[in-house]
């Protein structure tokens, strides 16, 4: 063993040579020769090429997972059945010249694209290589009552890829269809497991309605009944779509604690009611555990900029501040917002008539009027430093009030217009709506306009009778007149054959006044609607009218990304102004 062992190694140094293998060690030891040649300049001629890349072609969405709450697919291959148009659709065209939508014009075929924040690739290329919209009419996998119209397939488009965005669509051009077609498509992708939509409480059966004309296959769950019942549906994270109202989350906020607890989409409908960040509802909203957020409200914006900035803090928490400006605004929110008006997109649709009609005051009721308004006028003037925007606006309501009808004899001149209108309307067999902001003015209008079949919609009736109460309205023949209250009946309701509405009173805001009109211009309308504004002459009403007419442009203007006013209702400065008086600076006001 001891002759086997390696002898030691003595090595000088300097006496050993390193050298790199591979092909960048032989490069750094050769000496390289370079050597060149001096050509004369050539024109060289470049021939363009135009190379034309295309998209793999697909032929229909394609849902890989069955969804639990699916029957199974009916086997058609063995048959060799084709598949067949979805029901109330046209013939399935040739698929090069696309699918007919509703209406008239030509024929459009709507591709999703990503939202512009989406950066990985893979994702992007998922929306990009989705076929045409327009391929689910003709599907049997996803059946329609009806055709989309063209720019409802553009509102599911945009829906589709967003994790934050909001459906501003004016009242009547079908926001419910649009969220709940997208809905649909998301759960049967996978893309969502379980759905929270957020919505005024009269408004609950009007979804659970929308979801069985539009995806009747997707279950429906509605948060109701006594807590132990709302604590057991709350802890069923598996349902695919789940309703509650505004009020139910603020009585059931400790049951929202569950640290299981999470939604992959909120849906926020009517969703200005969270315009106040500080409010009770608006931090429970926020604080719910979700994957995406969408909102879904026809007025962004109802007194100030700030009521989108409350809505983005739902959405995107600090993606926009209190100091931007307008422009800044629009082009911040231009990927994440979409809105469409009719006058835009139904260029068919029958129009909108306005008719303001300035109506002199009975003499009964002019007495009282300027006996009230010289003397309350004095009134503010005397009470100085004590005078705050609450004494004014009581003043306000007071006369209004009066313009309605005189306390003392009750007198009305809008009424006696009224019943000269409705004659005619009942003559010919139309029907019409009446609002008012107050449920004492709708009792007493209803009074001596017996002879028309007058109902009544307003807070007073129970939510559960509500329902009934359109549908007698809407078959009964001798019912000419319904009588609704601007926060009952300005939202969700669909009273398209109605011909007429009348604004007995003003509301303060127009935003308000348009959501309230448009419960009867929708879509399927068959003959314009007629609008009276009824205001008393040479009155407070008259001056609110002139002020809010002023103050209608910042929807334009924000979608538009230029100008800055910074409201559509009636400010604290109006309100003052309407008597020529004005505000004292902030902080030196009565407590």
């Amino acid at each position: 063993c001891e002759a086997l062992a390696p002898k030691e190694l003595t090595v000088a140094p300097g006496a050993i040579e390193l050298y790199a293998t591979g092909w960048q060690g032989q490069l750094e030891r050769l000496e390289p020769e370079l050597q060149s040649t001096c050509v004369e300049e050539l024109n060289v001629q470049v021939i363009p090429i135009r190379l034309q890349s295309k998209l793999p072609q697909t032929v229909g969405f394609t849902f890989p997972e069955v969804c639990d709450f699916l029957p199974p697919p009916a086997a058609t291959a063995d048959a060799g059945e084709s598949p067949q148009p979805a029901s109330g659709s046209a013939k399935n065209d040739d698929a090069n010249n696309g699918d007919k939508s509703q209406g008239s014009g030509p024929r459009k075929r709507t591709r999703i694209k990503p939202p512009e924040d989406l950066v990985k690739l893979e994702d992007r290329l998922y929306f990009v290589l989705q076929p045409p919209l327009e391929t689910l009419v003709a599907s049997a996998r996803l059946e329609f009552p009806f055709p989309p119209f063209p720019y409802q397939f553009e509102g599911i488009a945009f829906l589709f890829p967003r994790e934050t965005a909001i459906l501003a669509d004016e009242m009547g051009l079908g926001k419910t269809m649009q969220a709940i077609t997208t809905i649909r498509m998301l759960l049967l992708a996978r893309q969502l497991q379980n759905v929270l939509l957020v919505c005024p409480k009269p408004l609950v059966t009007n979804w659970v309605r929308e979801f069985r004309t539009w995806a009747p296959e997707i279950p429906v769950t509605v948060i109701e009944g006594d807590s132990v019942k709302r604590n057991w549906i709350w802890q069923q994270h598996n349902a695919p779509v789940r309703i509650a109202n505004y009020e139910l989350l603020m009585r059931d906020k400790a049951m929202l604690d569950d640290p299981n607890a999470h939604f992959d989409l909120v849906v926020l409908d009517e969703a200005q009611r969270i315009k106040n960040r500080n409010s009770t509802t608006a931090q429970i909203v926020r604080a719910l555990p979700r994957g995406r957020s969408w909102a879904l409200t026809g007025t962004p914006i109802e007194n100030s900029v700030e009521d989108l900035v409350n809505i983005f803090e739902f959405l995107s928490p600090g993606y926009l501040r209190s100091d931007m400006n307008l422009k800044s605004i629009g082009a911040a929110t231009r990927d994440h917002i979409i809105r469409r008006t009719k006058d835009k997109v139904l260029t068919e649709m029958p129009p909108k008539m306005f008719r303001d009609e300035q109506i002199e005051l009975t003499p009964a009721q002019y007495d009282s009027y300027r006996t009230a308004e010289d003397e309350g006028i004095v009134q503010l003037a005397d009470m100085r430093e004590t005078l705050t925007i609450q004494h004014v606006f009581e003043l306000v309501l007071r006369l209004k009030q009066i313009c309605n009808f005189d306390p003392a004899t009750g007198a009305s001149c809008k009424l006696e217009r009224l019943e000269a209108d409705m004659e005619e309307i009942a003559a010919s067999g139309q029907k019409a709506i009446i609002f008012s902001q107050w449920v004492q003015t709708l009792e007493k209008i209803a009074e001596p306009l017996q002879r028309f079949g007058p109902m009544q919609y307003h807070g007073r009736v129970p939510s559960k009778k509500r329902d009934a109460v359109i549908a007698q309205f809407k078959e009964d023949p001798s019912k000419h007149l319904i009588l609704m209250s601007y926060g009952a009946g300005s939202v969700g309701l669909n009273l398209q054959f109605c011909h007429y509405v009348f604004l007995f009173d003003r509301w303060w805001n127009p935003a308000i006044e348009d959501q309230a009109v448009n419960r009867a211009h929708r879509i399927g309308v068959s003959a314009p609607v007629t609008v009276t504004r009824m205001m008393a002459a040479d009155t407070i009403e008259q001056r609110i009218h002139d002020v809010l007419e002023e103050k209608r442009e910042l929807f334009n203007q924000l979608f538009a990304e230029t100008g800055s006013p910074q409201a559509t209702g009636l400010s604290q400065e109006d309100i003052f102004g309407l008597f020529n008086l004005a505000p004292r600076p902030a902080g030196k006001q009565a407590a």
